[in-house]
């Protein structure tokens, strides 16, 4: 991330043109692997009623949840509470910044080139733990690898009929993991359907949907390049192979 120079056009502008969410995203999407600092089972501490009961409050609260969840879930660096409180405050009011504009971008700078590093090192570590279980894994029985090297393995046959075209639009439940198990993503968890036209989504999925029928149940294993690559995505690190069971359930 580089800032240009003109004023208030580097860090300052930064700051105060994006959420602190978004700005956390942009630290994740050098490829660390996203996950929640906070303990996902320990509730929340419920907020005095009396305190948000204006829409304006609740939106203010609503804003404030989504910076705090944002900046958690990035692991390029640590976080001080008590500096990024200072910052919002000063923000708000508008107040001169306590730290010259230069200074902030050489921050950013090192900060970036950090989280840089340190994805480069698991991007390594995730290729070579992908290579690794997929040459363990296509010697299951039961798992099939084609051409490309998407391996799957049929969970559940359905009536059979039609397949999907690369075109066709398709409605599936699905439940996504890496291979530590770590789910990244889940409809099924939601409890919920996903719609999407085939060859809008990972060269692995639009492969493999054009495989099954509908009632067809399957388990895949793409290959990092049939998926992120080294781009990784949110909770998926660069380089990950990605387990997806997924069932169709229509084909539109």
């Amino acid at each position: 991330m580089k800032f240009p120079s003109s004023s208030r056009s580097s860090a300052l502008r930064i700051l105060s043109s994006v959420s602190l969410a978004g700005l956390a995203l942009l630290f994740s999407a050098c490829g660390k692997d996203e996950k929640k600092t906070a303990d996902a089972t320990k509730p929340a501490p419920a907020a005095p009623a009396s305190g948000l009961t204006t829409d304006e409050q609740k939106v203010s609260y609503g804003i404030g949840y989504n910076m705090g969840s944002g900046v958690a879930d990035q692991k390029a660096f640590t976080v001080d509470q008590a500096a990024l409180k200072a910052g919002l405050e000063d923000g708000l009011v508008k107040a001169k910044t306590r730290l010259a504009e230069q200074d902030l971008e050489k921050a950013f700078q090192a900060v970036q080139q950090k989280a840089a590093a340190a994805a480069a090192v698991e991007g390594q570590k995730q290729a070579a733990a992908g290579v690794a279980f997929l040459a363990n894994n296509k010697t299951r029985a039961g798992v099939k690898t084609t051409a490309s090297g998407l391996q799957y393995e049929v969970l559940k046959a359905g009536p059979g009929g039609p397949k999907p075209t690369a075109t066709s639009t398709v409605v599936v439940a699905y439940h996504g993991t890496l291979i530590d198990g770590t789910v990244f993503d889940s409809s099924v968890e939601r409890g919920d359907t996903a719609t999407f036209p085939c060859n809008q989504v990972i060269a692995g999925w639009t492969e493999a949907l054009q495989l099954m029928s509908v009632g067809d149940k399957y388990k895949l294993y793409i290959p990092s390049n049939l998926g992120y690559a080294e781009r990784g995505r949110g909770k998926i690190p660069a380089n990950a192979v990605l387990i997806f069971e997924v069932e169709l359930k229509q084909i539109q």
